[in-house]
């Protein structure tokens, strides 16, 4: 019995042995236990899933990430030969995503593991899976458990500790682990009287709700650009009818219709099945449709994972204007930040409700502190006559009202904002007064900028209409708005705008912000929870961001920020050099004279007082001030 026992312990050590030595070839991946787990020392309830198989969207980490993070940094650099030369999907994954070697890796470990792979992508940044809980748990070495959600009325399932992979293995991260944060729109819907919409008596919708052109008559009078040649992107997490679509267009005069294309992933089918997220899906199309009612289309992403979605419209590289209305609490996941960084690296514009919960009382919800990404909060719009032109705003904010479940009953409904707690301040954001708007110059302040957020007119869910409220109805304007940007670079032979952030910041650092603005020094985000944050002031605030856009001014002044096709960078002072600049096609330095300037080119003097030169230009060209006054010559 003496010599079993031994035998015994001996077995159980050695067993711990390679337990460790196992234990040291793995690799922990972080953020998949919700922090609300740790924080609030919740216990488990016990390990009733709500299915007994779960769906997954396993991550791998881009290659080289550095250099991309460099190239993106020069791309948005005016003064770098880079700038602007954005690179399509399939290069981007040739150059910097997964090998198709480490693809396989991810691919035969889920199978390996008994799970099921149901969805592939072409730029490898994504492994689609479906299995038992039993096996999930088994090849992430982690078991899933229930709690109590510590805001919702629900339960909430979770791994018990963070997940680990063999060392080796090219896994980032995996979306679907635990449903602490179910996805929402934001957006809410004023009560229907008749069948027609309730809100203010300034628009030329039913019951005075903005509707088509009034959104052109504010932000965008007098202009011809319409989005032609252009594409807006939606996010979306449910279907829509077309039907509804069309009678909008039909009641707000736009003709002909856009045409619309459905992107279907995670198996949706595309039939509308919940009437709120129906509300936000068509709301985002009629918002696209009514600032840019000339698009070429709009293509209608529609999936029930963050992730897929995300980089199905990264993968869309001739989409220039992305917009999401959905929003999430808890953090954004690591694959989800690469895949911003691929939309910027393609030249597109991506926009982002800020939410519709007031000032953010703790940190903000979701991707809203991306710094990739362009964040809007929303405003209350005053018009001049029946939608005729515009008028004023003002921070929207509804106050004290019934919330849906997912902000956990009653509560205030405004534009959201505020300091990120985990993310520093980007460089566009630095050089922005923060002096009088509680704002930080070490964090990322959020929202970036603002549209209409209240008052819309909405038909949805096969033929009902109501007036909408949220940050949900700014973004898709702001990505209408974007496409008219970009259709007039179009028209000049210049490159999409791409990521608006560090022209928008430079804008409102120049003399320019007053004319290309409207900056919005009225109203706050503040709620019982936080009546001293945010209210509006001069200049950058956390309601409104830089303000909402002031039409052709502000179009105009993104253009030469677009790029030159043929066009020569003078500045004085990049780099400490007396001046580098450069032409397309291919890009060279040049010193003091033009001979390398193609005939029928421009020279762009970028730097304000920069020192007298000569420069002698013996071809046919126009020699522009971009930044003014320039001297040229003695």
């Amino acid at each position: 019995m003496k010599h079993s026992l031994l035998k015994h312990l001996c077995l159980a050590g050695a067993t711990l042995l390679a337990f460790s030595a196992g234990a040291a070839e793995h690799r922990t991946l972080s953020g998949h236990v919700p922090a609300a787990v740790s924080r609030l020392n919740l216990s488990p309830l016990g390990r009733s899933l709500p299915a007994s198989q779960l769906s997954l969207a396993i991550g791998l980490p881009l290659r080289d990430k550095e250099s991309l993070t460099r190239l993106f940094e020069q791309m948005y650099n005016p003064t770098s030969t880079n700038f602007h030369r954005f690179l399509t999907s399939q290069e981007l994954a040739e150059k910097f995503g997964p090998t198709a070697q480490d693809y396989q890796a991810v691919v035969q470990f889920a199978e390996t593991n008994g799970l099921k792979v149901f969805a592939r992508h072409d730029n490898r940044m994504l492994v689609d899976v479906i299995g038992n809980v039993s096996d999930i748990e088994r090849a992430f070495h982690t078991t899933l458990r229930t709690y109590q959600h510590p805001t919702e009325a629900r339960d909430f399932f979770a791994p018990d500790v963070e997940p680990t992979v063999d060392a080796s293995l090219p896994i980032l991260n995996v979306s679907g682990l635990n449903n602490y944060s179910i996805p929402h729109p934001n957006m809410h819907i004023e009560p229907v009287a008749a069948g027609k919409a309730t809100g203010t008596a300034a628009g030329s919708g039913p019951s005075g709700n903005y509707r088509g052109y009034d959104f052109r008559n504010a932000y965008a009078p007098g202009t011809t650009l319409d989005g032609s040649g252009q594409i807006v992107g939606l996010f979306e997490m449910d279907g829509y009818f077309t039907s509804d679509i069309t009678t909008y267009e039909n009641q707000s005069g736009i003709s002909p219709h856009v045409p619309l294309q459905n992107v279907l992933l995670d198996g949706m089918s595309g039939t509308p099945s919940d009437t709120n997220a129906v509300g936000e899906v068509s709301l985002d199309i009629e918002m696209a449709i009514a600032m840019a009612p000339g698009l070429s289309k709009v293509v209608v992403f529609e999936g029930n994972n963050w992730d897929d979605i995300l980089n199905s419209m990264a993968s869309h590289s001739e989409i220039k204007q992305q917009s999401c209305s959905w929003g999430f609490s808890g953090a954004t996941d690591a694959t989800m930040d690469n895949i911003f960084l691929l939309m910027g690296a393609e030249g597109q514009s991506f926009f982002l409700a800020s939410g519709d919960g007031d000032a953010f009382t703790g940190d903000l919800m979701g991707p809203d502190d991306d710094t990739h990404i362009t964040t809007v909060g929303g405003t209350q719009l005053s018009m001049v006559g029946s939608g005729g032109s515009y008028s004023s705003e003002s921070v929207w904010n509804w106050g004290l009202r019934s919330k849906p479940w997912w902000y956990g009953g009653g509560g205030y409904w405004g534009s959201s904002g505020g300091v990120s707690t985990r993310t520093a301040i980007p460089l566009y954001q630095k050089g922005i007064s923060m002096a009088a708007n509680a704002g930080s110059t070490t964090m990322r302040n959020v929202p970036d900028v603002a549209l209409t957020a209240t008052g819309i007119y909405v038909i949805y869910w096969n033929g009902l209409s109501g007036g909408f409220g949220g940050t949900s109805c700014a973004a898709p304007l702001w990505a209408g708005f974007t496409a008219l940007a970009n259709q007039q670079a179009a028209n000049n032979g210049q490159p999409s705008l791409g990521f608006l952030n560090p022209a928008l910041y430079q804008i409102a650092k120049s003399s320019a912000y007053a004319t290309c603005f409207h900056d919005v020094t009225t109203g706050n985000s503040t709620s019982a929870g936080s009546p001293g944050n945010f209210y509006a002031v001069t200049g950058y605030d956390l309601c409104t961001g830089l303000g909402t856009p002031n039409g052709t001014n502000l179009i105009n002044a993104l253009m030469p920020y677009s790029g030159y096709s043929s066009g020569v960078w003078v500045d004085y002072t990049y780099a400490g050099a007396l001046q580098l600049g450069t032409y397309d096609a291919p890009y060279k330095t040049f010193g003091l004279a033009a001979a390398a300037v193609p005939s029928g080119g421009d020279i762009w003097f970028r730097s304000a007082g920069s020192k007298v030169e000569t420069m002698t230009v013996t071809k046919s060209m126009s020699v522009n001030a971009l930044v003014g006054p320039v001297t040229i010559g003695q």
